[in-house]
């Protein structure tokens, strides 16, 4: 099974920019998690900003950590 297929995906809102591209996100249920950037978002230099609804990827391993691949518009 790929680990990509293995992962949460969860909606949350931005609430802190931290310096290498990563974010402090509230999840819907309140949690507080660590997320960065996605590649392709790097790459096509989308930009977030506290505030954005994101969607979040976290590893069922470490659901302290994660993964922001999509901005809400």
């Amino acid at each position: 099974m790929n680990i990509k297929e293995e992962a949460i995906e969860t909606e949350g809102i931005v609430k802190e920019s931290l310096p290498n591209t990563m974010f402090r996100v509230e999840l819907k249920n309140k949690h507080i998690v660590l997320a960065h950037l996605s590649g392709k978002m790097r790459k096509h230099f989308i930009k977030i900003v506290p505030g954005d609804k994101v969607k979040v990827e976290l590893s069922p391993y470490d659901l302290t950590k994660g993964r922001i691949v999509y901005r809400e518009k």
